[in-house]
């Protein structure tokens, strides 16, 4: 087709709790998707929690929008600056790196400084890399994840920082 457009990542904002209803409905719409959840134990028993809790990410033209808006329990898109915001392909493998490579991921809200704006990252920038702890920006949702991680698992490699094989 000559009109292709190209594919982006879209956060969209569903009910409280119907994350997982909303990717099976995608799926049955060939939309691809992704719903971060991390791996939890409660009362013996393993169960899936949200990483974004009411948040789905779908791959989509611009489009096929209309796709995803008539889906039982989407809201609507995350706007950013009057616009579905769009999530950069390197955040998305960054989210998808995290919860393979550590079992305690969560997320936190990036502090607003007074008195200026932030410029978007260009990819996952490290905030904090200390002995238990990493923390990397996720700018085009605000947020950073942060993984609690063993000492030995972190290395110096000329001026880089390697943690599990991968460079921050």
């Amino acid at each position: 087709m000559f009109n292709e457009q190209p594919l982006a990542w879209y956060a969209v904002y569903t009910r409280p709790k119907c994350e997982k209803k909303v990717a099976d409905l995608f799926t049955r719409k060939k939309v691809e998707h992704y719903r971060p959840v991390k791996q939890l134990v409660r009362a013996r028993k393993m169960i899936e929690e949200p990483l974004f809790p009411s948040y789905v990410f779908v791959h989509i033209p611009e489009s096929r929008n209309w796709v995803v808006r008539e889906t039982d329990n989407v809201v609507n898109f995350v706007y950013w600056l009057g616009q579905p915001a769009i999530i950069p392909d390197h955040e998305i493998a960054l989210i998808r790196h995290f919860l393979r490579d550590y079992e305690e991921v969560t997320v936190e809200q990036v502090p607003i400084q007074a008195g200026g704006e932030r410029a978007p990252a260009a990819g996952g920038k490290i905030i904090q890399l200390s002995s238990n702890r990493v923390k990397v920006e996720l700018s085009s949702l605000g947020c950073m994840l942060v993984a609690r991680i063993p000492s030995r698992e972190i290395t110096v490699i000329t001026g880089s920082k390697t943690v599990n094989g991968h460079h921050y």
